[in-house]
């Protein structure tokens, strides 16, 4: 593995040769004792790749027993343990912990900064997570086995649960203050670290995104930590937040969760916002078209995220006059998310384009993310979302969103900066297999999710009526063949990179890439800058 990872003999500008000595620790010590931010950027992504791999094994599972109708491979209990699991360990374990280790890798080099502020904590933020996610997958082993109550983790259900539920909430709270120790580490970073002369707004956008989302985080987890243990009290200490019997209203969960829950959505999205606003300039060989509004429009979608929440909950028996404010909420963020669209379409526009595969991702990207947010407007119609409320067609929108969302521009950033970090090109020609294999296997899976929730089928039922099968039968087979093009990307993309096997990266692989990455060799040394670098007047180079 040591090719992935920086190499402390390469020198960047400014780097001081009495810290030679500063290098990675001899064997299993460099990681369980990392501080540099590069190593622990590696785990994270590592760590994530594994949860990405567990979460989506149960994924098949659950496609397997719908592949037919009838019970096939699982009871209905079972499959409900698969589906709130899934859910818990792709949001918690793959999507969040991977975009952390991009916030490690890229933005100490990206603004010029040694290490991220808060070494020592950085390492903890990481570890914590190992402890927490063998609480959660170990919840399967517990009797009466994992907790099946959604990944949303309603009440009355989390107080039927047996002792797993306690676990998960545990799992939880130790991965949420997690989640706050590394936004605490990025946003003194960002604002304390940046080389003299970068300015916020001379900032690259996968900064700005990743600041803003540590501060949506710093504000929302406490709340999730707040609605779970509320219902542990209720489980354990006689409380009533939740069980109606005592005067507790199961409705209040949903309000308290989904407050946390409508942020994370964005926390999700918003540094795959970063990434792509990275990745389209340099390949249409432009500035970024308003670089401006895409800022503010990435702050207004945050501060939107919380006025929103309760568009999740329109068949509660909600007041017309509340449904009326958060459908015309809901409608509002799609502003700053179309803003977002159209100036990556105005950057492309007339640019001198090229389709390696960062690009063919981020194309995708847009595309299919687009079509997930349009859903998402039709969800937000109150008269239409009671309709397909917990149907098979709010799987599809938050999969499109998520997965064509956040999980394709994980993987364009990924073939973006992989060659920066190991020194090692991909091979062009499995990048664009893996691309083409994912892009016909997500939309052959979740495309036909839509047709099948307009026609009424529910989500998280084990069984269904025979009408449904064929689309059903469609969406399993994609599903195996989008986890497959997952393993071939681990076996022929990643692991050869982190071998060094194939041609060697230069500094700068992609013509039209700015920032301070490109300014230090491939792959990228074990100190990138211990003095500040002097920066030009844009800010994205390093003179002298």
């Amino acid at each position: 593995m040591s090719a992935v990872l920086p190499h402390h003999g390469a020198h960047s500008p400014g780097h001081d040769h009495e810290h030679d000595h500063h290098g990675p620790l001899p064997g299993w010590r460099r990681w369980v004792f990392a501080t540099n931010h590069k190593d622990i950027g590696t785990m994270y992504l590592l760590f994530s790749f594994a949860m990405l791999m567990i979460g989506g094994v149960l994924a098949l599972c659950i496609r397997a027993e719908l592949f037919q109708p009838g019970l096939q491979f699982f009871n209905p209990e079972l499959f409900n343990q698969f589906t709130t699991m899934h859910g818990l360990i792709m949001v918690f374990g793959a999507i969040m912990p991977a975009f952390v280790g991009f916030a490690n890798w890229l933005i100490p080099i990206q603004i010029g900064a040694s290490d991220m502020a808060f070494a020592r904590m950085n390492n903890l933020s990481f570890w914590l997570l190992i402890p927490a996610a063998l609480i959660l997958a170990g919840s399967f082993f517990m009797p009466g086995g994992a907790p099946a109550a959604g990944w949303t983790l309603y009440a009355p259900l989390t107080l039927q649960m047996g002792p797993s539920m306690d676990a998960a909430i545990f799992a939880m709270h130790i991965m949420g203050a997690s989640s706050i120790m590394g936004s605490i580490n990025i946003i003194v970073t960002i604002l304390n670290m940046r080389a003299p002369g970068m300015t916020l707004m001379k900032m690259p956008l996968f900064a700005w995104t990743w600041l803003i989302t540590a501060y949506l985080l710093i504000a929302v987890m406490p709340v999730l930590a707040g609605a779970i243990t509320m219902t542990l009290t209720d489980r354990h200490f006689g409380t009533s937040f939740f069980t109606p019997s005592g005067g507790g209203d199961p409705i209040m969960y949903q309000h308290i969760f989904w407050f946390f829950g409508h942020p994370e959505v964005y926390i999700m999205i918003l540094p795959a916002f970063g990434i792509i606003s990275a990745i389209v300039p340099a390949f249409a060989r432009k500035k970024l078209f308003g670089y401006t509004s895409m800022v503010y429009a990435t702050a207004s979608i945050a501060i939107l995220s919380f006025i929103v929440w309760a568009h999740h909950m329109y068949a509660t028996g909600m007041p017309v006059t509340g449904q009326l404010f958060f459908m015309y909420a809901t409608m509002l963020i799609a502003v700053p998310t179309g803003v977002k669209i159209f100036n990556w379409v105005a950057t492309m526009w007339r640019g001198s384009m090229t389709f390696e595969t960062p690009m063919l991702w981020a194309v995708g990207f847009i595309f299919v993310f687009t079509m997930g947010g349009f859903t998402g407007l039709i969800c937000a119609m109150a008269p239409i979302d009671i309709q397909i409320q917990d149907t098979y067609y709010v799987v599809a929108h938050f999969h499109y969103v998520l997965v064509a969302g956040s999980l394709f521009a994980l993987f364009a950033g990924v073939y973006y900066w992989g060659p920066k970090w190991t020194g090692v090109m991909y091979s062009e020609f499995r990048g664009k297999l893996h691309f083409w294999w994912s892009l016909i296997a997500f939309n052959v899976t979740f495309f036909p999710m839509h047709f099948l929730g307009l026609a009424g089928m529910p989500r998280r039922y084990a069984d269904y009526p025979m009408q449904f099968t064929d689309f059903n039968m469609l969406a399993s087979f994609g599903a195996l063949a989008f986890g497959l093009a997952q393993v071939y990307f681990f076996l022929f993309v990643v692991v050869p990179m982190m071998r060094g096997r194939g041609q060697r990266a230069a500094q700068k692989p992609w013509d039209g890439a700015e920032g301070l990455e490109w300014e230090i060799p491939s792959p990228a040394p074990w100190h990138s800058f211990e003095t500040p670098p002097k920066l030009d007047a844009t800010a994205t180079r390093v003179v002298g």
